[in-house]
Parts: structure tokens; C-alpha cells; sequence
């Protein structure tokens, strides 16, 4: 099993929807590197929820990948604006992955915050300038985070 961070905007996709949908497909994704994170991800692996360009940035809750990479529908669909002219079917330019809602946490844990654990000192996340909307975690990094939200 392996960890990530997914980040997500919680004016368009938050915590709160995934509860209540209970699965989603995570798509619109548009790096390449974090492309190939989200080929790395395999069914059950672990993710960090964070909410991102928000008053209060931070990890707002744990989700599950329940099926792993598959071609993201949206860069085939010329209503989407993630749709992409030069990918094709038969060779997709970028993938998608389903995930699954676990828990929300009872108290969000702001960047701020994780910025001062020295587990995390190599998390991405935490380094300037970073701006990837996935990325793994390590499990050490994952014991850190999740242990400071009890539940």
C-alpha cells in the first residue's frame, strides 16, 4: 500500500462532496509528473484530502483509492475544459483514478500547522514553490499527519 496527498479546491470538489457521494472519479488532472503519480496509485492506497486555494489550507480528511489509473474521460470530451485536441483514444495523454470517501477529520489541519513538523521536512507539500495537485507520502510522513487527528 502506498500514501498520497490529493489537493482539490473545496469551492469545486471538498471533503464534505466526497462524504456525500460517497465515491468519485478524480479527473482534470493536467502535470505530467502528477499524471504519473496517479499511474502509480493502486486500489486501497491511502490518501490525505487537502483543501487548497482556501482561507485555511490544509488536510481536511482521509480518502481511499478504490480503482487505479484509467484513461480521464474528460480530456476526450470537447465540452470539458479539461478536454484535450491532441490526446487519442488508443494512446491517452492523461489518466484518471476513482477514489473513495474514509473519514473527514474532526479538525482540519492547516499548512501552517504541518510546515512545523519536522517529519514532513521533505514533503513536497511543505517545500516553496510546490504546486503539484498529487503527490506521495511517505509513511512516516502519514503517521505524522494522521496523528494529530485523532479518530
Amino acid at each position: 500500500m502506498a500514501y498520497w496527498l490529493m489537493k482539490s479546491e473545496p469551492d469545486v470538489f471538498s471533503i464534505d462532496d466526497l462524504k456525500r457521494k460517497k465515491r468519485e472519479v478524480w479527473d482534470g488532472v493536467r502535470n505530467y509528473q502528477a499524471r504519473n503519480y496517479l499511474r502509480s496509485m493502486q486500489a486501497g492506497d491511502e490518501i490525505l484530502f487537502y483543501h487548497s486555494s482556501c482561507a485555511v489550507p490544509g488536510v481536511a480528511g482521509i480518502a481511499r483509492i478504490r480503482r487505479g489509473a484509467f484513461a480521464d474521460p474528460t480530456q476526450f470530451d470537447p465540452r470539458s475544459e479539461y478536454h484535450d485536441a491532441g490526446s487519442k483514444p488508443e494512446d491517452p495523454r492523461w489518466s484518471a483514478v476513482e477514489v473513495e470517501f474514509v473519514r473527514k477529520l474532526k479538525t482540519p489541519l492547516p499548512l501552517e500547522l504541518l510546515k512545523t513538523l519536522p517529519e514532513l521536512s521533505e514533503l513536497a507539500l511543505v517545500k516553496r514553490g510546490n504546486r503539484l495537485s498529487v503527490m506521495p507520502v511517505s509513511e512516516t510522513q502519514w503517521s505524522a499527519i494522521v496523528g494529530l487527528s485523532p479518530g
